[in-house]
């Protein structure tokens, strides 16, 4: 079963940075970041091919996140800059489906909480 290590959260003011990071066991391919908000379903956040020359986002995090990896140790990053109180969430990375975004795995580990204060 694959293993995902997290690390990065925290509670930051509204208009900071964080910089999230998913260490995965096991071979990795196009990765993604997901995010749920208490009450809200589970959503798409932003991906990357393996090679990381393509990227995508969600239109919410368009312009202010950005997504990259470190094949020689199976990490993915989130760097999330101007930070809003939406983004609020519990982060989760996951291998996934392009175009379609769908995760490929069923675990999702414990994800980073991300709380922004307005």
């Amino acid at each position: 079963q694959v293993q995902l290590v997290y690390s990065g959260g925290g509670l930051v003011q509204a208009g900071g940075s964080l910089r999230l990071s998913c260490a995965a066991s096991g071979r990795t391919f196009s990765m993604g970041w997901f995010r749920q908000a208490p009450g809200k379903e589970r959503e798409f956040v932003a991906a990357l091919t393996w090679t990381g020359t393509s990227t995508y986002y969600a239109d919410s995090v368009k312009g202010r996140f950005t997504v990259s990896r470190d094949n020689a140790k199976n990490t993915v990053y989130l760097q999330m800059n101007s930070l809003k109180p939406e983004d609020t969430a519990v982060y989760y990375c996951n291998l996934v489906k392009i175009p379609s975004m769908t995760p490929q795995w069923d675990y999702w580990g414990q994800g980073t909480q991300v709380t922004v204060s307005s």
